[in-house]
């Protein structure tokens, strides 16, 4: 444990044993003395903090001064009600600050206690009430402009993180504040009932003589024991009082950052016309009423003097700045232009046209920037990469309608929607048909309808799946990245992704990299799995495998199939329907041979040479096994020998994107059932 957290555990222990322990006369001068400067010290870290967060263990700090001087008040209780005494301070505070006067002292104690309870305790209170609502309440809107201002890359995930964390330490702060600023206020209560319990219990040991000594008169007594109380109650309010001024300062206190004593100036004495006028008044008052003249005329004219010597120094700095910002167009005009901020690419961009702008205004309604924070969420979770930032803008050189994505600078796909109406696309089963505007929807290109507003509900009806405009843009944007993922991996991406495996299991990653594979070659295997869709969240299984086969083997393709196999589980649920047979096609034997002799080795890697004639055939004879075949899934499958498979698969990709190539060692045969329903063969002449 540390020196210090031991230090803070023996003074919290010492404090409540002040409610045990009876504490000799200079004891509690020590502790009042401590008690008082504590609370200036409070006072000013309030005052000169420069938000409220800075104080952000307040209320712990509130509670423990309150049970600190609670404390205090006890012992000093049980000195004057056992032994008439209570030492220097509180004697001092009796006879000097109320003048050795009951009815003063009386006075001075119940303004102070009135001025802590109605008027600063009670006034903090409520603004700690109403603070801790409004922050509670504002937390949705905060977070959602956060999550705006990242995804449109005015802020990066660095300072995303901190300012959510600085959101949900507002939160708790002024929702503790709410239930600490109760101390306090609880805290003047105890002391009027403390001050009127010494003041009878007092009177009743002084004139019956219990506490030893000889019994005292009425007035004696009387004299004796409530200058004792008042001293006493004088003491514990004084810092009760600073602690309640501080209480108020923190929770009326701006969110901005900013220097109090500054903006206190700046706020009230920046205006010379306002010193003027309040100047031109005192004098006036000082010479034409029966106000003293030797009070008000010289402040008066304090304010006129003060009023002209900063209207002098506004007007030089006006001209200071006047030139500087001359100075600078003259440099900016002098200077080379500087091209490094036009260098920069985003990854990801979606322009849209003016006509889209609502869509993508939150006040005007418009999700869009809602809807684009939730698709890195779900291809994150669906694939286990990071997403780059998508950067949104409007273009005016589109059409109204119109948006583009953009991968990496260059445009990839455009669309266009129709503002005001819906898109309602056939499932495959509804016979009603529907008037509307033919189309194409963007992401599958399948057919579909613009319809109206009023149209929507009879659609809905008829079974059409029927979307809205943001959903369709969405949707869009949500496949091209998922096809282009590959391309947006970076090695930045890949170094961030295994420290965070490494957190887990340093072993694994030590023995990786750099020893057997490089961040780039950890790359390419990472890319190659996005490239068919196959997520990397198991990073874990991903490389304890590498860790296994890349002692031997540097070809990264070679890998990729090894990593795929070990993913065969995850494989197999994606790419199969579960609990009934699946339809697949298979490699003519003969055929796999064939593109086996074809390939190439390299410094580089093995490769596919294959003639465009045989390439050309194996994509016709595709295409016809795959019209004549009834497919389970949505997309067909062709099933390969894993030594095979790579290669296939390079050879269609271009022309039959759609198609899924497995391995018989990607299917885990446990869960999933298969049927061959055809054969890919050529037959060469």
């Amino acid at each position: 444990m540390k020196s210090g957290d031991m230090a803070l555990g023996v003074i919290v222990i010492l404090v409540i044993l002040l409610f045990l322990i009876p504490l000799p006369p200079f004891l509690l001068d020590f502790l009042l003395t401590i008690n008082i400067g504590l609370a200036l010290i409070i006072l000013l870290n309030a005052l000169f903090s420069k938000e409220s967060l800075d104080m952000y263990l307040f209320p712990t700090i509130l509670l423990l001064t309150t049970l600190f001087r609670l404390g205090l008040t006890l012992a000093s209780t049980r000195l004057i009600l056992g032994e008439g005494e209570a030492g220097q301070v509180i004697a001092t505070f009796g006879s000097f600050v109320a003048g050795g006067n009951i009815v003063v002292g009386a006075i001075l104690f119940i303004i102070i206690v009135i001025i802590q309870f109605l008027v600063v305790t009670k006034g903090a209170e409520r603004v700690a009430e109403v603070s801790a609502r409004f922050t509670l309440d504002a937390m949705p809107g905060k977070q959602m402009a956060i999550d705006a201002d990242l995804n449109s890359g005015v802020i990066d995930d660095k300072q995303a993180k901190e300012r959510r964390d600085k959101i949900q330490e507002e939160a708790s702060f002024f929702g503790s504040m709410d239930g600490a600023s109760k101390f306090v206020k609880n805290d003047a209560i105890v002391s009027i009932i403390v001050i009127f319990v010494n003041i009878i219990g007092g009177l009743i040991l002084g004139m019956t003589g219990v506490t030893g000594g000889r019994p005292l008169t009425f007035g004696d007594a009387i004299d004796k024991y409530t200058i004792l109380t008042i001293g006493d109650g004088l003491v514990a309010q004084l810092p009760a009082l600073l602690i309640s001024v501080a209480t108020g300062i923190l929770v009326t206190k701006a969110a901005k950052e900013t220097d109090m004593s500054a903006a206190l100036i700046k706020q009230l004495f920046s205006i010379p016309k306002v010193l003027y006028l309040t100047g031109g008044v005192l004098v006036f008052l000082g010479v034409f009423t029966p106000l003293p003249w030797y009070s008000m005329v010289p402040s008066g004219v304090l304010c006129i003097l003060g009023a002209s010597a900063m209207d002098k120094n506004l007007k030089r700095r006006s001209i200071e700045t006047e030139i500087s910002t001359e100075d600078v167009e003259v440099e900016e005009i002098r200077k080379p232009e500087n091209v490094i901020s036009l260098l920069q690419v985003d990854p990801i961009e979606l322009e849209f046209g003016y006509g889209i702008i609502p869509l993508a205004d939150a006040n005007q309604g418009g999700d869009l920037l809602d809807r684009v924070v939730m698709i890195r969420r779900q291809i994150a979770l669906e694939l286990g990469t990071i997403v780059p930032i998508i950067r949104l803008r409007d273009n005016i050189q589109l059409n109204p309608n119109q948006y583009i994505i953009k991968i990496k600078g260059i445009e990839v796909v455009k669309g266009d929607i129709m503002f005001d109406h819906y898109m309602a696309m056939n499932p495959g089963y509804v016979e009603e048909e529907i008037d509307g505007i033919d189309t194409i929807e963007p992401a599958f290109g399948q057919p579909a309808l613009w319809i109206t507003e009023k149209q929507r509900e009879k659609a809905e009806s008829f079974g059409y799946a029927v979307v809205d405009p943001p959903s369709i843009i969405a949707t869009h944007l949500t496949e091209i990245i998922k096809s282009h993922l590959h391309e947006l991996l970076t090695r930045q991406d890949v170094q961030t992704l295994i420290t965070k495996v490494k957190e887990t299991n340093d072993v694994l990653v030590d023995e990786l990299t750099p020893k057997l594979m490089n961040i780039g070659e950890i790359q390419k295997v990472l890319g190659n799995l996005l490239r068919e869709g196959i997520s990397i969240r198991d990073l874990v299984s991903i490389f304890e495998t590498l860790a296994d086969y890349a002692h031997n083997i540097k070809d990264t393709d070679v890998l990729t199939e090894y990593v795929r196999q070990s993913l065969r589980r995850a494989i197999s649920k994606k790419c199969f329907e579960q609990n009934q047979t699946n339809n697949v096609l298979t490699l003519d034997p003969e055929l796999e041979q064939q593109i086996m002799d074809s390939i190439q080795q390299s410094d580089h890697g093995a490769y596919i040479a294959m003639n465009p004639r045989i390439s050309n055939q194996i994509i016709e004879k595709i295409n016809i096994e795959v019209s004549k075949s009834n497919f389970t899934s949505e997309q067909p499958i062709i099933l390969t020998s894993p030594i095979v498979r790579l290669y296939f698969k390079k050879i269609i990709e271009e022309e039959l994107p759609n198609i899924i190539v497995l391995s018989f060692n990607e299917v885990d045969t446990s869960t999933v059932e298969i049927q061959p329903v055809g054969m890919v063969s050529i037959n060469e002449n």
